[in-house]
């Protein structure tokens, strides 16, 4: 017996050593002890190369997990384009490359570059950074200033001088026939820059005045700013506050009209604001002061549909027959709710980097607006509101496919604040019963998984010493079928985010395309 489908996304919920540091078994989760206990299970790959990153070293995270469970396959992503693209050229050969170049070499402007500065594959990564460096050198560009944003999120919590160091000292080994390569100004990624969907411009405000128009506390160094603020606040490298690096009381680099700047995340979420600050004439988000333009690129293109940014570096993936595309050819309806935080991740990204709908008559999705506050001291985010909504489009009726995710286990779990996290699973659980509930009393199968782990390691042991993790995980996810009107038996084998899409079109009695994974039942 076919019946509509609940697909629920637990945000950063994966399979733990089931230790202390394990938040997801230290939290009291009696609704998905009982799913493994009673219903049919695997776990899935949700990092590396299941889901088209470089190696099985890298994190998965919630853009490339949303990618796979829509479409079904595995397309090459974010730091695997980029090194492919650096690799064979094609980023120096493009035209938006040499424009960049030949502003600096003919008119004499400087190169910024701005983007997250560490080696966690998930915004960005240092080595891209290095090779555009090493490439704006041998091609002649004089000045050249780095504005770096401190990571600590995907990388360990307090890592940021050992990325500063590695850069300095390229920018040391470039200073050379009269040239200034240095760093102009940092900060920690949720402090300045890096907001997204519109959650907190005065984030990006932020950024804007220390990159842009060099207003902030002036240090004579990255190191030392770090060091400083360490010792004032005992914060980690994600919170740190905004520095300028300045000589004689005056920033050394200020990002001024007619410059060339490259955004070198190539991650799309947290780069699309700060993107439109550069990009639009029409911004009007937060003061600009006297801007009137730069030549600027991202690495790559954040949103296709809204063109964020105009020129970029490397051409994204062409995601083709996503499973939104198989629902709507068969006239399924289909309905996405998720808060603000990981709204775009159930629409944007699980479309194959879609902004606007396959079929507007055959899509509904609900955004529930997220608090601008502390994640870890409201741990049950909108947990409760996306329940809420989901349960209502279930009694609707109208749908034969609907999806949620709840941003908490990852989003907490980023802050490193175990018990918030506990509570963040806890909240989760409850809510991820009355969907059961609901299913029970309304008829649907329900499917659990995740897009990556976090909550699930809060803590890392490195030569002895056991330290707070803020990361994502290399853990698999859950994938669990409820349905208690119907046996169903997932077959032997190793699977990823990409055969959820196929296993769900299995349930609705649908043929997938040949080119996607196989289905697990």
């Amino acid at each position: 017996m076919k019946k509509p489908i609940v697909l629920v996304i637990m945000d950063g919920v994966g399979k733990g050593d089931g230790g202390s540091g394990d938040a997801v078994a230290v939290a009291k989760t009696p609704t998905l002890d009982h799913l493994f206990a009673t219903c049919p299970y695997t776990w899935l790959k949700a990092h590396g190369t299941a889901v088209g990153l470089p190696s099985d070293d890298d994190m998965g995270n919630s853009e490339v997990g949303h990618n796979a469970l829509g479409c079904g396959q595995v397309y090459s992503q974010g730091a695997k384009l980029v090194g492919e693209s650096i690799e064979n050229g094609t980023l120096f050969a493009s035209a938006t490359w040499k424009d960049l170049v030949a502003n600096c070499v003919e008119n004499g402007k400087a190169f910024h570059f701005l983007g997250l500065l560490s080696d966690g594959n998930v915004h960005s990564n240092i080595s891209h950074l290095i090779a555009l460096l090493r490439h704006a050198h041998a091609e002649g560009v004089k000045k050249v200033y780095c504005h770096i944003l401190l990571d600590g999120r995907d990388v360990p919590a307090t890592s940021a001088l050992e990325y500063v160091a590695q850069l300095e000292a390229v920018l040391a080994e470039l200073r050379t026939d009269g040239c200034d390569y240095r760093i102009a100004s940092g900060g920690g990624r949720m402090q300045i820059t890096m907001d997204r969907y519109e959650a907190n411009w005065k984030m990006v405000e932020a950024g804007w005045n220390t990159h842009v128009r060099g207003i902030g506390r002036q240090f004579p160094s990255a190191k030392e700013a770090i060091e400083t603020y360490r010792a004032e606040l005992g914060c980690i490298d994600q919170d740190l506050p905004a520095f300028v690096i300045a000589e004689n009381g005056e920033p050394v680099a200020k990002i001024a009209n007619g410059d060339s700047v490259v955004l070198y995340n190539f991650r799309g979420d947290r780069a699309q604001e700060i993107s439109l600050a550069f990009d639009r004439k029409d911004f009007d988000k937060f003061d600009r002061g006297d801007y009137t333009g730069v030549k600027f690129a991202g690495m790559l293109e954040y949103d296709g549909d809204l063109k964020i940014p105009e020129h970029y570096l490397v051409q994204p993936p062409v995601i083709k027959n996503t499973l939104t595309e198989l629902l709507c050819a068969n006239n399924i309806r289909e309905y996405a709710v998720s808060e603000t935080q990981k709204y775009g991740h159930v629409t944007y990204f699980w479309n194959g980097n879609r902004s606007g709908k396959v079929c507007e008559a055959l899509e509904t999705y609900e955004e529930i607006p997220s608090d601008v506050i502390p994640f870890e001291q409201a741990p049950a985010m909108k947990s409760k509101e996306i329940t809420d909504r989901l349960i209502a489009a279930m009694e609707s009726k109208e749908y034969d496919f609907l999806r949620c995710n709840f941003p908490n286990g990852d989003m907490v779990g980023h802050t490193g604040v175990m018990s918030a996290v506990v509570t963040a699973m806890e909240c989760v659980d409850a809510s991820v019963q009355r969907i059961l509930d609901a299913a029970d009393r309304l008829g649907y199968t329900v499917l659990i998984t995740a897009d990556h782990g976090n909550a699930d390691q809060m803590t890392e042991t490195k030569k002895g010493k056991t330290s707070v993790r803020t990361a994502h995980s290399l853990n698999p996810v859950p994938f669990i079928i409820y349905d208690p009107d119907n046996h169903y038996t997932i077959k032997e084998g190793h699977y990823g985010l990409a055969n959820v899409a196929p296993t769900v079109a299995e349930l609705l009695g649908l043929s997938a395309p040949a080119c996607w994974e196989a289905g697990m039942i």
